[in-house]
């Protein structure tokens, strides 16, 4: 069992993120003894959850249609692995434009570094679009798609 500051430092989260996570129903079999909430490793799991949900871009409202779905049990599968198969293509394109955008900030590292050894930038400009490093060209046509 852990306090509540126990699990705010864990996940680094504010404790009054999980009072606000604990009054919206996130946490249905919360231990308590007088005013003092104790979390289980099921709270902590819940918790993973939730910040796994949040982090793909989920709002706290479909988090807790999730969660309304977990206390419906085996009726709710099909519906829980639509949400997951949804976040997982959503994260999986996010991925994708951030490597794209990662290769063309690597390239422009390499143009400039390039252009301030050169003192100009003549000598990159006459290899673009095609003509580049191999591994600089890589990051280029990828940074260009």
């Amino acid at each position: 069992m852990y306090t509540i500051g126990q699990v705010s430092a864990i996940f680094g989260l504010p404790v009054s993120t999980l009072r606000y996570y604990d009054k919206e129903g996130f946490f249905p079999n919360l231990k308590r003894k007088g005013n003092i909430r104790y979390f289980s490793d099921n709270e902590l799991e819940a918790l993973r959850i939730i910040e796994c949900l949040k982090k793909s871009g989920l709002e706290i409202k479909n988090i807790k249609q999730f969660f309304i779905w977990v206390s419906e049990g085996s009726s709710s599968y099909e519906k829980r692995k639509e949400l997951f198969e949804s976040r997982k293509s959503a994260v999986e394109t996010e991925i994708q434009e951030l490597q794209k955008t990662l290769s063309l900030l690597k390239f422009k590292c390499w143009y400039y570094e390039t252009a301030m050894k050169d003192g100009n930038e003549d000598a990159i400009n006459a290899m673009l679009p095609d003509k580049l490093p191999e591994n600089i060209q890589k990051l280029y046509n990828k940074g260009h798609e």
